[in-house]
C-alpha cells in the first residue's frame, strides 16, 4: 500500500504598515544660529535599538514648496544605509520664521507572524533629526558638509493600538535649545504585503512631484501554493485585516464630516465589499466579529482582551474553514484596505488644510486628558480672612460665630504638599499607560521623571448675601472633575471684527537675563501665534536696586511697547480691545506689580488679563525657613548694600508699616486681572512656599508679636484683591509644581533649593502641561 503524500503546510501570509508622515511647516519659535538646516526621519520597531526597520515607499510633493533659493537648496534624499529620508535643506535666517515643505514620505514596516506577535505588543518609535550646517557664502551641501551634524532630536512612539490605524497630528519641537515647530501629522494603515512589489525601491534622490514604488496590485490574486493544514496564526491575521479595514473606514467618515467634504467610496460598496464571502468564511464563528458592523465601517477592536489576545471560541473549529476561503479572504481584506488607504491619500491630498487644522483641534483637545497622568486637580475655598490662631482666636470669638468658617492651616503645609506629589509619582510607577494615541517620548520616555503638577482652584467662601453657587457661577469655577477648556476662563466672544491686540509681558527676577522666561513665552505662543510679546530689558544688570525705581522703569517700558503696537494696529485696521498679560519669575513679579501701582500705568488697567507668577516672592522673606540661603541674603545686605535685599526682608525702615512691601500689598495691584496663576514647589529654598503661593505658614500665624499680625495684615489684603468681585469673572489658580529631584544628584544648588528655583526656566514641561490643560486663560 502506498504511504500518502503529507500535505504541504500554508505559507505564513505577511502583513505591512504603511506609515504616512506629512511635514507641512517648519516654524522657528528660538533657534540660536543662523544656517541651513534639514530634517532627518526614521523609523524602527521598539524592541531593536540600532536598527532602521522602516523602508521608505513613496515620497509626494504635494505642494509646490518655498520657491526662494535663499530659503530652499537641493531635494529631498533617501540613505540606503540606514533607510532615512531626509527634506530638501532650508535657511534660517530670523526668528518665526515660516519654511513650507509640503512633503509626504511613507515608510513601510513588513513583518512576518512569526517573528512579532499577533497582538501586535510592539510599539514603532519615529525620529525627526534636526541637521545643521553653518552658512556658506556659495549656498550649502548639508550632506557633504563636513560641519553637518544633528543639532536635535525628537522621538514619537506609535502604540502598538495605533498601528491598525491612525490619523494623528504630531508636533515637533525638539528641544528647549532648538525651539521649533514642525507641522507634522501622520497616519497609519495596516495592509497585506502582497499589494507591493519587492522589486521596486525608490530612488535614492529624486526630485519628481511624486514617486510611488511597489504598486503590483495584481499579487493580490495570486495564490499562495497548495495547501493542506489551518495555521492558526494566519487566522488571527484576517482578524486583524478585518479590524484595520472597520478603523479605516470609521476614520474616513470621521474625517469626511469634519472637513465637511464627501469621500467617494461607491467602487468599493459596489464591485469590493464582498461580505457574501466573509460571512461564509465567519459562520464557522472561530472567532468573535461582527461582520454586518464591520461592513457598516465600525471598528472593532480585537485587543480589548485582559492580555490582547483574540477571544476563541474552539479552536477545533478552525479546521472547518476550507484554505481556499481563508486565502481568498486575506486577498479580498487587502484588496479593500489598499484601495481604501489610497482613496484617503488622494482625499488628503485635496483637502490637506482642513484635515490638518481638524488633526491639530484634536489633539489639542486631547492634552488634557493625556497629561492628567501627572497632574492633581483639587478645588479649596478662598479664606474669609486669615488670623493668628493664637493670640487672636479669643479675641475674635465674636468673628467664629459670624463667620462660617476660618481658614486652617495643615501641621506643615510644605512637607504635606511634597509628599502628596511624591505618592502620585509612585503610583505612575504601577502604571500601564497603554492607548491609542501617539505618545512624545519628551515625556513617555521616562514618566517618573515627569514634573507633578497639583492644580488648586480656588473659590470664593460663601458670604452672608450670597450663596457659594452663585459665586462660584461669577467666578468661573467649575467642579474639579470637570476642568475643561470649556468652561475655564471662557469669555464670550466679541461681538465685532475689530481686531483684538493680546500683549504678554515677561520679567526677569534678580540678576536674571531678559530671555529667562523664553520656554514660557514659546508655548503661549504655540497657543496663540497672534500674541505680541515684550521680553522686559529696562532692568537687565539693574535688579539690585531699589524695586520702585525697576517698577518705574518696567511701567515706561510696557507703556510705550503698548503705544507702538497700538498705533501699528490701528494703521492697519480697527483696532478693539487690548488685553495686557503679564509673566514674572521670582523678583520679577514684585517688578510687576510695582509697575501696575505705578500711576501712569492707571488708564491701562481695564485691560488687564492674565497673570502668571512663577516662584514670586509676594509676602518676602520675613518667614524664610532657608537658614543657608537666609545667610547670603544677609550677606547682600551688609557687604553689597543691595537695596531690594532690604525691602524683601523689611528691613528697608524702622516702622514695618513703611516697609516697601507692607505698602506695597495695600496697592490694587492683582485685583485687575481676570486670571491669576500662582507656581510654586516646595522644592525651591529661593521663594519661601508660602511667599509663592500668598498664604499663611505655622511661623506667621504662632507670631503673637506685632509683626505676625502686620505680615497677617499684607496677605488679607492680597487675598482681598485676588477674591472676586461678585460682577466679575475671574479664575484664580494656585499650581505646585514637583520636579523629578533625583535628577539634581547631591549638590550645592539641590541642598539650598537652587536647583528647583532655576528648572522653573530649564524645564517647559509644567508649562505644556498648564498651558495646554486651560488654553483658554491664555488666548
Amino acid at each position: 500500500m502506498p504511504r500518502p503524500v503529507k500535505a504541504k503546510p500554508v505559507d505564513m501570509l505577511e502583513t505591512v504598515q504603511e506609515i504616512c508622515i506629512y511635514v507641512h511647516r517648519f516654524h522657528n519659535l528660538d533657534l540660536f544660529k543662523q544656517g541651513w538646516y534639514q530634517i532627518k526621519i526614521t523609523m524602527r520597531w521598539e524592541d531593536c535599538e540600532n536598527t532602521s526597520f522602516g523602508i521608505p515607499a513613496r515620497v509626494v510633493q504635494y505642494e509646490a514648496p518655498d520657491l526662494d533659493p535663499s530659503s530652499i537648496n537641493g531635494v529631498w534624499r533617501i540613505d540606503d544605509t540606514d533607510n532615512s529620508f531626509s527634506t530638501p535643506t532650508f535657511r534660517i535666517k530670523y526668528a518665526r520664521q515660516d519654511i513650507h515643505l509640503y512633503m509626504m514620505i511613507s515608510f513601510n514596516l513588513s513583518h512576518r507572524l512569526e517573528k512579532y506577535k499577533l497582538d501586535l505588543t510592539t510599539a514603532v518609535i519615529l525620529k525627526f533629526e534636526l541637521m545643521y550646517a553653518p552658512t556658506f557664502e556659495n549656498g550649502a551641501d548639508l550632506q557633504g558638509s563636513v560641519d553637518v551634524s544633528p543639532a536635535a532630536t525628537h522621538e514619537f512612539r506609535i502604540p502598538p493600538k495605533a498601528l491598525l490605524g491612525l490619523h494623528s497630528y504630531c508636533p515637533v519641537h525638539f528641544d528647549a535649545l532648538h525651539a521649533v515647530l514642525v507641522d507634522v501629522s501622520v497616519h497609519v494603515s495596516l495592509l497585506t504585503a502582497s499589494s507591493y512589489s519587492s522589486a521596486s525601491k525608490v530612488p535614492s534622490n529624486s526630485a519628481n512631484t511624486e514617486v510611488i514604488v511597489n504598486k503590483n496590485y495584481d499579487t493580490l490574486n495570486k495564490g499562495f501554493g497548495g495547501v493542506a493544514s489551518l495555521d492558526v496564526k494566519n487566522v488571527i491575521l484576517v482578524k486583524t485585516l478585518l479590524t484595520a479595514r472597520g478603523i479605516l473606514l470609521e476614520e474616513l467618515q470621521i474625517i469626511s464630516e469634519a472637513v465637511a467634504e464627501a469621500i467617494d467610496i461607491s467602487e468599493f460598496v459596489s464591485k469590493m465589499n464582498n461580505m457574501k464571502l466573509l460571512k461564509s468564511l465567519l459562520q464557522a464563528n472561530p472567532f468573535a466579529i461582527d461582520v454586518e458592523d464591520l461592513g457598516q465601517g465600525k471598528p472593532q477592536n480585537g485587543f480589548e482582551g485582559g492580555n490582547g489576545a483574540p477571544d476563541f471560541l474552539d479552536v477545533e473549529m478552525l479546521h472547518s474553514i476550507s484554505q481556499n476561503e481563508l486565502l481568498d479572504c486575506f486577498h479580498l481584506l487587502g484588496n479593500q484596505l489598499f484601495y481604501l488607504w489610497n482613496i484617503f491619500l488622494k482625499f488628503h491630498r485635496g483637502n490637506k488644510t482642513k484635515i490638518l487644522e481638524f488633526l491639530r483641534d484634536a489633539w489639542a483637545n486631547d492634552r488634557k486628558a493625556e497629561w492628567s497622568i501627572w497632574m492633581v486637580y483639587s478645588k479649596v475655598e478662598m479664606p474669609h480672612h486669615y488670623i493668628n490662631s493664637e493670640s487672636d482666636e479669643s479675641s475674635h470669638r465674636g468673628v467664629h460665630r459670624r463667620v462660617s468658617s476660618l481658614w486652617k492651616l495643615p501641621d506643615e503645609p510644605l512637607q504635606t504638599a511634597a509628599t502628596r506629589a511624591e505618592l502620585h509619582r509612585r503610583s505612575i510607577a504601577q502604571m500601564q499607560i497603554n492607548n491609542r494615541s501617539i505618545q512624545d517620548m519628551h515625556i513617555f520616555g521616562d514618566p517618573l521623571r515627569i514634573p507633578i503638577v497639583i492644580v488648586e482652584h480656588v473659590i470664593n467662601a460663601p458670604r452672608r448675601s450670597t450663596s457659594e453657587t452663585s459665586l462660584a457661577r461669577h467666578i468661573g469655577f467649575v467642579d474639579s472633575h470637570d476642568l475643561s477648556p470649556d468652561t475655564i476662563g471662557k469669555k464670550s466672544a466679541p461681538q465685532s471684527n475689530a481686531r483684538v491686540l493680546k500683549i504678554v509681558v515677561f520679567v526677569h527676577g534678580f540678576q536674571g537675563h531678559h530671555l529667562d522666561l523664553r520656554l514660557v513665552r514659546n508655548q503661549w505662543l504655540l497657543i496663540d501665534p497672534t500674541i505680541e510679546f515684550l521680553m522686559s530689558e529696562v532692568n537687565e544688570d539693574k535688579t539690585s536696586e531699589d524695586f520702585r525705581e525697576m517698577g518705574h522703569r518696567l511701567a515706561q517700558e510696557v507703556i510705550s511697547f503698548l503705544k507702538s503696537k497700538m498705533d501699528k494696529a490701528s494703521r492697519y485696521g480697527n483696532l478693539g480691545d487690548i488685553r495686557l498679560s503679564f509673566v514674572g519669575h521670582s523678583i520679577g513679579n514684585l517688578i510687576i506689580r510695582t509697575a501696575i501701582a505705578d500711576s501712569m500705568m492707571e488708564p491701562f488697567l481695564r485691560h488687564l488679563h492674565t497673570y502668571v507668577s512663577v516662584s514670586g516672592p509676594h509676602l518676602g522673606y520675613l518667614y524664610s525657613s532657608n537658614s543657608l540661603f537666609n545667610s547670603g541674603l544677609w550677606f547682600l545686605k551688609k557687604l553689597k548694600g543691595t537695596q531690594c535685599i532690604h525691602q524683601l526682608t523689611f528691613t528697608d525702615d524702622p516702622d514695618f508699616q513703611n516697609t516697601f512691601l507692607y505698602k506695597l500689598c495695600k496697592q490694587k495691584t492683582l485685583e485687575h486681572f481676570r486670571n491669576i496663576i500662582l507656581l510654586s514647589s516646595p522644592q525651591d529654598g529661593y521663594v519661601p512656599y508660602h511667599s509663592a503661593r500668598i498664604e499663611s505658614c505655622q511661623a506667621a500665624s504662632h507670631d503673637t508679636s506685632k509683626k505676625g499680625k502686620l505680615f497677617l495684615e499684607m496677605l488679607n489684603d492680597c487675598l482681598d484683591q485676588i477674591r472676586a468681585n461678585p460682577s466679575h469673572r475671574r479664575v484664580f489658580m494656585r499650581c505646585d509644581v514637583n520636579f523629578d529631584a533625583s535628577a539634581y544628584g547631591k549638590n550645592l544648588d539641590s541642598y539650598i533649593g537652587r536647583a528647583a528655583h532655576v528648572e522653573f526656566l530649564d524645564s517647559d514641561i509644567f508649562a505644556r502641561f498648564i498651558m495646554w490643560s486651560f488654553p483658554d486663560l491664555f488666548r
